[in-house]
């Protein structure tokens, strides 16, 4: 009876490249993860082909799902739709955004905001950071529409302190700015991207 390779690897038909290990450590869990731009699934090497196969498919599926939540919160359509929410949260829709979407040229700000257009416009490098992160800069610029005579004086932090996580967030950018610094020197490049909000109203 020939003995099934403990490891192989197939492309689904969506392009999504798969590589299924059969285990003998496991019995009855399965398990994914997205590694050197493979998706790696670990199944039980007991299984029967059927209940293998099936296992295999739930897995790209929750792939797939996962992907799409992903992707689907970096439009524009979906930033707007938070801008909106956040708005309506914090600051009672006071901020009412007309235009809100990502941009990849935005180097030297996280964001910015301009109040006769009451347009925001958000470096697309937020997009790879956790959504509160994210939550955060809007809420900034949201604060800068909502209370655009004020740069940012204590009235502007008074609305910006409604953030509950605005702390930790700023230690979060501040955190990936050093390390952005850094990595850009070692590379002799110029640091002085991505570095902060600047004077966002317009």
């Amino acid at each position: 009876m020939p003995v099934s390779p403990s490891t192989f690897e197939f492309v689904a038909p969506d392009d999504i490249p798969v590589r299924v290990v059969r285990s003998t450590k496991r019995r009855k869990t399965i398990s994914s993860q997205w590694r050197d731009d493979t998706l790696i699934i670990q199944v039980p090497a007991a299984l029967d082909e059927k209940t293998e196969r099936s296992f295999i498919e739930e897995m790209l599926k929750k792939y797939r799902q996962n992907r799409q939540r992903r992707t689907d919160g970096h439009t524009d359509n979906a930033l707007e739709r938070r801008a909106h929410e956040l708005d309506r949260h914090y600051f009672g829709g006071l901020a009412a955004p007309s235009s809100v979407r990502w941009v990849t040229n935005q180097n030297k700000r996280w964001g910015s905001a301009s109040y006769q257009q009451r347009s925001i416009r958000l470096s697309s490098k937020l997009q790879h950071m956790p959504s509160w992160v994210r939550d955060y800069v809007l809420v900034h610029e949201l604060a800068h529409l909502a209370s655009p005579s004020t740069g940012h004086g204590p009235e502007f932090q008074k609305l910006l302190n409604k953030f509950e996580r605005r702390a930790e967030a700023d230690l979060y950018l501040d955190a990936f700015h050093a390390g952005y610094s850094s990595h850009a020197r070692e590379l002799g490049q110029s640091t002085d991207e991505l570095d902060g909000f600047g004077d966002d109203a317009e």
